[in-house]
């Protein structure tokens, strides 16, 4: 992944109504959602929703599918690996990261 390809996804992600339909739709998976049901959950306006939807799409998280005359949001899970890679390439100098149990357990010990 290229700095530019990041930096559009953080762009996108950056505002707090797409954050919120980004992780709701990661939450449906390959099942997805159509526009009226994350207006039903979030209770966003329509247009408002097309906006963020739109710049979603644009940074490549969103796969949009037409079946009928309904359009399905997925999450485009290959980005969000590419991503999650990306930020944690050369991650700890080279050396095998904590695991994230070792990681939760001291965070919990230390309250």
């Amino acid at each position: 992944m290229k700095n530019t390809d990041a930096i559009s996804v953080f762009l996108a992600l950056g505002q707090e109504s797409r954050l919120n339909i980004f992780r709701l739709i990661v939450q449906r998976g390959d099942l997805g959602l159509t526009p009226s049901e994350i207006i039903e959950k979030l209770g966003i306006p329509n247009a408002t929703l097309s906006f963020h939807l739109k710049e979603l799409a644009q940074a490549n998280l969103l796969l949009v599918e037409r079946q009928s005359r309904n359009l399905i949001y997925r999450p485009n899970a290959s980005l969000v690996q590419n991503l999650s890679a990306f930020l944690l390439d050369n991650c700890c100098g080279g050396k095998s990261c904590a695991p994230v149990d070792t990681l939760k357990k001291s965070k919990s010990k230390s309250k």
